[in-house]
């Protein structure tokens, strides 16, 4: 039935649904980090080309299973993140951000010089071999995401990466140990940026290192923010808002970062903590409920 559905659809609808998808997945990930840990992230785009690079030489190079492509594009992903992270993430704030920075560049440049990458002129990824089609993989791996992420926030490790985003001296004095935190949190983010690139690369069937720019990043940056810093719902609606957006404003595409950063100085004013921050969803959820449970209730007591 799913598959049924998915082919009904015309493909640029389709192209615009898994661009979104896609973003989601991105905008989750940078969340953990950003929006839960509270470390500026101004490189993740680097992250999302290590993944789409890892998935597209597996493909070309050993041809395994699609799914295990995607797994072990966020692996590596992740194992590259806490190299990484171990040295910067003693940093904070803006020196934190230029760091992530400096990264993002150092792997653009280098990916556009390794001959494994074939440079500047990218690498044709081929179709994967899989008897599911892509806009329902990705569909998939949203959901799978979206759960993931809603796990991570209401665990003990997700509280220990909100302790550290609203006072780290606070959480160290309580025995949270602030460096091991930061790095896994910044490996299951780049994780997710990993699993996000592996998708785009078989998706668009081209990669290049270009298109993982600083713009890339922000693009991210600007998703979450818009949404709301730490909440799902808001990632989700900020992702799927400006995924969605360079399709509408393509009259216009000159100046669609004159548009976005527009909207953010609307919403700095207005609205600080994103369209959906600071709004408790699972105690809204529970409140329904507990309507409906105490209405079921009354109507058995009638009979």
């Amino acid at each position: 039935m799913l598959h049924s559905l998915v082919n009904s659809i015309d493909p640029y609808t389709m192209q615009i649904l898994v661009n979104i998808g896609i973003g989601i997945i991105l905008a989750l990930g940078l969340n953990i980090i950003t929006g839960l840990t509270g470390q500026l992230s101004l490189g993740h785009a680097a992250f999302m080309s290590v993944g789409a690079f890892a998935g597209a030489l597996l493909t070309i190079k050993t041809g395994m299973p699609f799914y295990l492509t995607i797994l072990l594009s966020g692996l590596i992903t992740a194992v590259v993140a806490a190299a990484i992270g171990w040295p910067i993430l003693r940093l904070t704030g803006d020196y934190l951000a230029i760091c992530t920075l400096g990264f993002a560049e150092i792997v653009k440049v280098v990916f556009l010089n390794l001959e494994v990458t074939n440079k500047a002129l990218g690498l044709t990824v081929p179709t994967p071999d899989t008897s599911i089609s892509m806009p329902v993989i990705v569909l998939i791996v949203v959901i799978l995401v979206i759960i993931f992420s809603a796990f991570i926030e209401k665990s003990r490790f997700g509280r220990a990466l909100k302790a550290i985003r609203d006072d780290e001296i606070a959480a160290e004095s309580m025995g949270i140990n602030i460096a091991r935190y930061k790095v896994q949190s910044f490996a299951v983010s780049a994780f997710m940026a990993g699993i996000g690139g592996c998708l785009y690369a078989h998706f668009l069937g081209y990669i290049n290192p270009s298109d993982f720019g600083f713009l890339k990043s922000i693009d991210m940056l600007s998703m979450i923010v818009l949404g709301g810093l730490g909440s799902i719902p808001g990632a989700v609606f900020g992702a799927s808002l400006l995924s969605a957006a360079p399709e509408f404003l393509r009259f216009m595409s000159q100046y669609r970062m004159l548009v976005y950063g527009a909207l953010l100085v609307f919403l700095m004013v207005f609205r600080p903590n994103g369209m959906m921050g600071g709004i408790d969803f699972s105690a809204l959820v529970k409140k329904k409920l507990g309507i409906k449970k105490r209405g079921a209730a009354r109507n058995q007591e009638g009979h």
